[in-house]
């Protein structure tokens, strides 16, 4: 536990802190709007396939491994990265950009699939719980990521944020590598397709690719929008984050004890949290047609609430998705927590591929006011498809039900027991 919770403490600090100054900084470089999303874009793009190599492979190549590994290489690069302003401007610092950003993605995709499995792993009964608790660390990434990184970046300059962080999470390497036990398992011959192609399975993975869509779309877009809106200056813009961070992180150990305790409230997290955040990305803007001047409080209220809709949706998707592949016939063991993991993870990052990409190009076109509102629709799709999926699902139960037992076979019983007497 305290072994992933270092990996996704640091390397969500280290994945926004880009958030409040990069955009601007690379905008300098020579960069449009939509080649800052589409840098954004690219380390979920690699993520992506990251994910899943990694997933499929996790026994053969020993969860302690990866995720050591991974980190190694996280840190590494984030240092790197930290050297790209003595790069020159234009195609060549977009490039730079671009190839550092994607050998991140591969090590992040090592060591969050690792963790993920480690995890459900050694909590087998808690796993929501679990990961709504690890999700405490990942939240206070975000929200030490973007104030620090502003901090950091306004007194020291572009490099000194990459560097320290970096450096925090090389120092974690050794420790984990003590401290971590080993993990051996036999591999399957599950594969992802199978487990992907289940309907149910297919349901969660449009969830898990909105709720990161529109979290991406944040990233490339939010700050800017701050800055021109509300006039503030870099440093201050991390702390706008908080809002939806400390509100997701918070509520989030919450949740994943009320998905483990009462495991039929999940559907109805999933689909509500769906909704809501269609709703608060449609109010963020607010969107044109509402006819409402934004205002800097009201901003952060709507973000505090998408930190609660993002976790009633995201905690109780990994639980279901195990669920699902056990009554489907899958075998139990690391391997197929390994291809779990690896569907989240990869589902995550195309959404997060997909959510700065497109942000960043609406945003170009049409503003952050309505960029935002159809962003929006990706949560929204999710949880209408998902809510007619399990109201379709009670459906056929129940009538399977009725079938097999009609309302009069209790009524003849007693009839033949009364003649029988």
């Amino acid at each position: 536990m305290v072994a992933t919770a270092s990996i996704n403490f640091s390397s969500m600090i280290c994945y926004s802190i880009l958030g409040p100054f990069f955009p601007s900084e690379a905008e300098k470089k020579g960069a449009s709007n939509t080649l800052v999303g589409l840098i954004f874009g690219c380390f979920a793009l690699f993520n992506f396939s990251a994910s899943l190599i990694m997933g499929y492979y996790l026994t053969r190549i020993g969860a302690k491994f990866m995720f050591v590994a991974g980190m190694f290489v996280s840190g590494c690069v984030t240092i790197l990265f930290g050297m790209l302003d003595k790069v020159p401007s234009g195609p060549m610092f977009i490039g730079f950009c671009f190839l550092v950003r994607a050998i991140d993605a591969v090590g992040f995709a090592a060591a969050m699939t690792a963790s993920f499995s480690i995890l459900a792993k050694v909590f087998p009964s808690n796993i929501a719980t679990v990961l709504g608790s690890l999700e405490i660390f990942t939240g206070l990434g975000l929200v030490l990521g973007p104030p620090l990184g502003g901090f950091l970046y306004q007194s020291f300059g572009y490099e000194v944020p990459f560097i320290t962080l970096g450096c925090v999470v090389l120092v974690l390497v050794p420790v984990n590598m003590c401290i971590l036990p080993k993990y051996d398992s036999i591999p399957s011959k599950d594969s992802f397709w199978k487990l992907i192609l289940l309907p149910k399975v297919l349901l969660l993975c449009l969830t898990i690719f909105s709720l990161s869509a529109c979290l991406g779309f944040l990233d490339p877009t939010m700050s800017l929008f701050i800055i021109e809106k509300f006039k503030l200056p870099a440093g201050y813009v991390g702390l706008v984050f908080l809002g939806l961070a400390l509100s997701y992180s918070l509520s989030s150990p919450l949740l994943g004890l009320l998905s483990d305790k009462l495991p039929y409230i999940r559907k109805w997290l999933l689909v509500s949290g769906g909704l809501l955040t269609a709703l608060c990305f449609f109010f963020l803007g607010p969107a044109p047609v509402l006819h409402i001047e934004s205002q800097l409080w009201m901003f952060v209220l709507v973000l505090v609430l998408i930190g609660l809709s993002l976790g009633m949706s995201a905690i109780p998707v990994f639980p279901e998705i195990l669920q699902c592949a056990y009554e489907n016939g899958f075998e139990e063991g690391l391997s197929l927590l390994g291809l779990v993991s690896g569907v989240f993870n990869a589902m995550w990052s195309l959404g997060a591929f997909a959510g700065p990409t497109l942000g960043g190009f609406l945003n170009e076109k049409l503003g952050f006011e309505w960029a935002s509102a159809i962003q929006g629709g990706w949560a929204l799709l999710s949880g209408l498809a998902t809510g007619i999926f399990y109201i379709t699902e009670a459906t056929k139960k129940s009538s399977s039900s009725s079938l097999q037992n009609p309302p009069g076979n209790n009524e003849e019983r007693t009839h033949l027991m009364d003649d029988e007497t």
